[in-house]
């Protein structure tokens, strides 16, 4: 203790020397003022700038005094440093820019300031159109994105070519719409043009890739059933039964026992009927117009296509119009293997209630959207963080009052041509029944008088996640090129937020009474003994509003 003691006594005396300031290399007399106040003798006293009172000086004799006193202000510049150069604001415009080259393609580009870009293609093409084709090549056609082609004969060429430039690729297809991007530096925009317009045209399409490509299918499928999660696999079967075989109805995945019959003829005739230039969007952000245009025209003639040069025969686009038929598409399934270890995983039933909505054309298409954010839900365990979406109805009518369910989502599907606007849910297999009853009551509330607060609140909170996600370079790619492939122009996210704003709640309520007109959609996945019939919803459903029935549980016959 007493060692301890001597070597506290020891660091408090040396102390002063520890706040003593360093000497200027241009030499100067340096203050040391100790605790008591004094000065050290040969050198100016250190001043408070609150405290002082001085004559008049000019503002060279200040510097100067200030410099002797050791301690430089921060509105004084370090003796010996350059002046600070301080870059200037550009004003510059981010207008998106259209331009339709002769042979039917589209190419649209934003600037934006930066040394990356993102590049990109959007096809008119995935699986709605593939009624005269195998069900599921759309799906085969993502698998062989950005693999060998003309330009790039092996992936190694392909890979060290985009390590270059620090470039990462994707493809993607979706009902409606097959996408393909790259972000990468700037610098390597004429090679990374090379690279899409082979991705596009002129892939090689080996026996090799093709069996890559089905093994990663299968790898998929099988994953999708052997995951806990059930919402993609319960969305892909609601929509079979919204739209029962036809158009948004045919599968996105391949099935596995059609996948062998996707050839590679079959899949470029699929691509010289839907891969041609009046269907294609080239667009970027972040790149100069002129040149992506003159790059697009280099880079994406169809004439030397893979279909067109070993003369492959296409058939006429199928452009059917989307049927609404409503239906009921169930799968019993027992989950007991996802209940193996000490922390078992509740053995669920999964189900999706829906009703045809509006498409993205009709003007309650921006109602539809609000509507969807006032609904909200989720599941029990935000992954987003404590209170993300609490305020949505689902959370308020359903999460935090029924302890049974284990997740009740919105979502709102909105094509060119049709809709539907459904409620995914997972409860215990016993409660399926009361699970029922609840999405009903919650769709007949639609139609009811919105809290203002409430309104508000949904229509803020979608304008922020417009403007969010449009943050992100490449979700204004995909943005860009959607716009422009359904409408031919841009709106910019200055048009959706006056939209918004004009919502109103009569808009909402006309949009639920459209819907609730609808033939129900409902698709049911899991131990299904307790999920009431089809005949019993629609009965339901038509005796009028079920929220006047004081016990929702009498709805269905026992």
């Amino acid at each position: 203790m007493n060692r301890m003691k001597r070597g506290v006594e020891s660091v408090l005396r040396s102390a002063p020397l520890l706040c003593q300031p360093s000497r200027y290399a241009s030499g100067g007399k340096v203050s040391d003022v100790s605790s008591t106040g004094k000065t050290v003798k040969g050198t100016q006293p250190t001043v408070s700038a609150s405290t002082a009172t001085a004559p008049q000086a000019t503002s060279n004799t200040v510097n100067n005094d200030k410099l002797k006193s050791g301690r430089i202000p921060l509105d004084v510049p370090l003796p010996g440093l350059q002046n600070p150069s301080f870059s200037t604001t550009e004003h510059g415009s981010y207008d998106t820019y259209v331009t339709k080259l002769d042979t039917g393609l589209r190419v649209a580009s934003q600037p934006r300031p930066g040394r990356y870009c993102t590049i990109g293609v959007a096809v008119k093409s995935g699986a709605r159109y593939e009624k005269p084709f195998v069900k599921g090549v759309s799906h085969v056609i993502e698998k062989l994105g950005f693999l060998t082609s003309d330009g790039y004969p092996d992936k190694t060429s392909i890979v060290k070519e985009m390590e270059h430039y620090g470039a990462i690729c994707d493809s993607q297809s979706t009902r409606d719409t097959t996408v393909y991007a790259i972000s990468l530096q700037i610098s390597g925009l004429p090679k990374m043009m090379k690279l899409l317009g082979d991705a596009v045209l002129r892939p090689h399409l080996t026996d090799e890739e093709l069996a890559g490509a089905r093994q990663s299918i299968l790898y998929e499928i099988e994953d999708l059933q052997l995951r806990p999660e059930k919402e993609a696999v319960i969305m892909e079967m609601i929509h079979e039964a919204a739209w029962n075989n036809n158009t948004l109805g045919y599968a996105r995945f391949c099935r596995p026992e059609g996948i062998e019959s996707i050839t590679r003829q079959e899949i470029l005739k699929f691509m010289k009927t839907n891969y041609t230039p009046e269907r294609i969007v080239v667009s970027a952000v972040g790149v100069d117009h002129s040149e992506l245009v003159d790059l697009s025209k280099e880079y994406f003639n169809v004439d030397n296509a893979t279909w067109n040069v070993e003369g492959v025969k296409g058939v006429d686009p199928d452009e059917s119009t989307a049927t609404y038929t409503g239906g009921d598409v169930r799968l019993q399934q027992d989950f007991t293997q996802f209940n193996a270890g000490p922390l078992p995983v509740p053995k669920l039933t999964h189900m999706a209630l829906g009703l045809q909505s509006v498409s993205h054309m009709d003007k309650l298409f921006i109602p539809a959207c609000v509507l969807n954010i006032m609904m909200g839900g989720g599941g029990s365990f935000s992954a987003g963080g404590p209170g993300k979406g609490m305020y949505s109805r689902l959370y308020t009518n359903v999460l935090n009052n029924k302890h049974w369910v284990y997740n009740a989502t919105a979502y709102n599907n909105s094509y060119s041509d049709s809709g539907m606007f459904c409620i995914y849910a997972s409860a215990p297999p016993e409660y399926m029944k009361s699970l029922t009853e609840t999405l009903m009551v919650e769709f007949h509330r639609m139609a009811e008088p919105v809290e203002p607060q409430e309104f508000d609140r949904a229509k803020r909170q979608l304008q922020s996640m417009l403007l969010m996600n449009l943050e992100s370079r490449p979700v204004l790619f995909e943005d860009i090129g959607r716009q422009v492939l359904a409408h031919g122009h841009y709106k910019p996210p200055s048009v959706y937020m006056n939209l918004i704003d004009e919502v109103t709640p009569d808009d909402i309520k006309e949009l639920a009474l459209r819907m609730l007109k609808s033939r129900p959609s409902i698709a049911a996945l899991g131990m299904l003994e307790r999920l009431p019939k089809y005949s019993d919803i629609i009965m339901a459903g038509q005796d009028g509003d079920i929220l006047k029935f004081q016990q929702p549980k009498n709805f269905f016959r026992r």
